[in-house]
């Protein structure tokens, strides 16, 4: 792990104790996903929580979606282990394509709601990492509120370093960019994609979604 100014860089292979640290303390890592980089804390932590949504000067009532390495780490945020939605989900991941999954409790990144965005990411070296730190993140865009997502890493630590963040950023390298991932919610209404992104889900697929989390099926 090298140090550059202020912000850590971390690397595949190298020693994972000081992002462990840095979550610890309630510090950011900075994430690569399919897109471009995140932020990621552990979505139970207020005070990793805390320090995202000033980072970013993001409304503290506006969930911060998570990435999970596999289903153990969604059940961990207290998805319940028959939630339909889950099943769906499960069948088409890793994707990017986000799902609001109802939890037992409000978690800190769920901004007072009992219900979070979950997916497990078509990135490798990201799940990896995730199986290797015991725990899913969240990944929410690297950049401030309502400014273009960072997508080179030295551009993403000069930003941080100004903002005096304590953070790490994972180097994935130059990131692609493009469309960010699919959110998709079940309501009373039926199947609603929040967001249209990565992943295109049809009117037909989204009404068989429907009939697949149907109670009782």
């Amino acid at each position: 792990m090298t140090d550059r100014g202020a912000i850590a860089r971390w690397r595949a292979g190298d020693p994972l104790e000081p992002l462990i640290a840095t979550l610890a303390r309630g510090g950011l890592l900075a994430i690569p996903t399919e897109s471009s980089y995140a932020l990621a804390v552990d979505p139970r932590d207020a005070a990793g929580v805390e320090a995202v949504f000033r980072l970013k000067g993001r409304d503290r009532g506006k969930p911060l979606p998570v990435v999970a390495a596999d289903r153990g780490q969604i059940l961990a945020l207290g998805v319940a282990p028959g939630e339909p939605a889950l099943a769906w989900a499960a069948a088409r991941w890793p994707a990017a394509l986000a799902v609001v999954l109802a939890v037992a409790e409000p978690l800190p990144a769920s901004g007072g709601e009992r219900s979070i965005a979950v997916r497990i990411p078509d990135h490798a070296a990201l799940c990896e990492l995730l199986a290797r730190l015991g725990r899913p993140l969240t990944a929410t865009s690297a950049n401030p509120s309502g400014s273009q997502p960072y997508l080179d890493p030295d551009e993403l630590a000069a930003w941080l370093a100004g903002a005096g963040a304590d953070a790490a950023v994972v180097d994935g390298g130059l990131l692609p960019g493009g469309s960010p991932s699919t959110l998709v919610a079940w309501g009373a209404a039926g199947v609603e994609v929040l967001r249209r992104g990565r992943v295109e889900l049809g009117q037909g697929e989204i009404e068989a979604a429907a009939v697949a989390t149907e109670p009782g099926r």
